[in-house]
């Protein structure tokens, strides 16, 4: 191995992907140890270190080159010795000048003041922070304002950070790029106004409120009045995921849906308030969108949030239809506990992205209003090639028997359909058109009736569902 050229012995090294490998590797010859230290530009940790500051420390120390920090603590407990605290953190500030992106994961011991320590990471430009329930507004402020190259921030289950000075600083320095905020239940739709000028740039918005806190954070006179003179247009924002939100006309997010001109994937789930002009709007305004998600709420009974519950149409589909030409992924989805004749979307709305999108990629989900003949129009869908059915109880065996006639289809999932049995995979048993089969919790069909359908085949039954 001394004798191998550095560039041979370096293509070794990077084809080898996974962690536990490549420390296997290392322990060989002396060579391979010190070109893997140098080489290493990422690390994971967690549980396995104790004591836990002093081990960071050493691997610090060991790989220089140091760029990508991951501490995950889940499933951790007492007995498997101390967590990383304020002070490894500090550690790691002074052990890695070359840090740019950490993640902390169910970090409970670290605090605002260990937080503070990031600040001298001037090159830091990605933090992710997941549970860390002792993470408060302060702390994160004190990471933008000495981290100015931030790009990306994701906060996920961070429960007590409720001062929102950090989201204004950020708004000043117009750097961020991705932002995440996931069940955080003092930030609320209408604190994202303090962004600021930094809508221009972010080019990711995730925003997910817990459903159990949904209603927490009113608007008040003064945050309505700021969204509606809101005229940052967004024209960077390529993908965009609002789950459990409250969307009303001319508040919070609402204000964003019509402005993002270079939009590509877009993900609505469970938004309360959502109208046909607000997605009518996004299509007009977003040519290159390529995926559109929707989970429609069941539960229009909301008199505190909407005098006039107004459910999604076919008009919405149309819009995107006619508009968004190239459209490759699209799932619609009602909640549990969506009744049939609620369904909003009628076959022929659907059938109308069928046939003027070039769909790759189409889910449905409780969505009633698809049967043997939706399946039927699916065989001139020309460049489908994923077909994923939940809960649609209006395909029979007939139906499914179609799917061999989709042209360019290779995987097929189902999930909780009632009407199919096995039966309607017979046509598709020893034909070799599909690579996978996954068949899940559908009360009339055997694992041994889906064996041969597919190349790779999935099959589970869990009736609980039921009943």
């Amino acid at each position: 191995m001394d004798e191998l050229p550095a560039e041979v012995t370096l293509d070794i090294l990077h084809r080898i992907p996974r962690t536990v490998d490549k420390n296997s590797v290392s322990l060989t010859c002396k060579r391979l140890h010190e070109l893997d230290n140098e080489q290493r530009k990422a690390i994971r940790v967690g549980c396995g270190m104790d004591p836990a500051n002093k081990a960071l420390i050493s691997l610090c120390n060991r790989f220089r080159n140091l760029e990508k920090v991951e501490i995950s603590y889940s499933g951790w407990m007492s007995k498997l010795g101390k967590q990383v605290d304020d002070q490894g953190l500090y550690n790691l500030s002074v052990s890695c000048p070359l840090l740019t992106d950490l993640t902390l994961s169910y970090c409970t011991f670290i605090t605002d003041a260990g937080l503070g320590h990031l600040a001298t990471c001037s090159r830091l430009s990605a933090l992710k922070l997941i549970f860390t329930p002792r993470i408060s507004g302060f702390g994160i402020l004190s990471v933008v304002v000495g981290c100015k190259n931030l790009s990306l921030l994701h906060l996920i289950r961070c429960l007590n950070i409720a001062s929102m000075e950090w989201l204004e600083y950020l708004g000043k320095l117009e750097k961020l790029e991705d932002l995440c905020i996931k069940n955080c239940r003092a930030i609320g739709e209408g604190d994202l106004i303090k962004l600021g000028n930094t809508w221009r740039k972010l080019r990711r918005l995730q925003f997910e409120v817990d459903a159990n806190y949904r209603y927490m954070k009113v608007y008040d006179r003064l945050a309505v009045d700021q969204w509606q003179r809101q005229s940052t247009p967004c024209e960077n924002m390529q993908e965009l995921k609002l789950v459990n939100g409250i969307i009303s006309p001319g508040r919070g997010l609402a204000c964003v849906l019509g402005k993002c001109e270079n939009l590509e994937k877009i993900h609505l789930d469970m938004c309360v308030g959502v109208r046909d002009l607000d997605i009518i709007g996004l299509a007009r305004n977003s040519s290159n969108l390529r995926s559109i998600s929707l989970r429609v709420p069941s539960d229009f009974s909301l008199p505190l949030l909407m005098n006039n519950p107004i459910r999604l149409t076919d008009e919405c589909l149309k819009a995107l239809a006619q508009n968004c030409a190239q459209l490759e992924s699209v799932r619609l989805s009602f909640s549990d506990g969506e009744f049939p004749t609620f369904s909003s979307f009628t076959l022929q709305g659907i059938l109308t992205l069928v046939q003027k999108c070039p769909l790759r990629k189409l889910s449905l989900d409780h969505v009633y209003s698809f049967n043997d003949a939706g399946m039927e129009a699916l065989c001139s869908a020309e460049y489908l090639e994923i077909l994923e059915l939940s809960r649609c109880q209006e395909i029979t065996d007939e139906g499914l028997q179609l799917v061999e006639q989709i042209p360019q289809l290779s995987v097929l999932k189902i999930n909780k359909c009632l009407g199919i049995t096995d039966d309607g995979l017979k046509p598709l048993v020893g034909s070799h058109k599909l690579e996978a089969l996954v068949v899940d919790d559908c009360p009339q069909m055997s694992e041994r009736g889906v064996q041969g359908a597919a190349n790779s085949v999935s099959f589970k039954q869990d009736l609980s569902w039921m009943y």
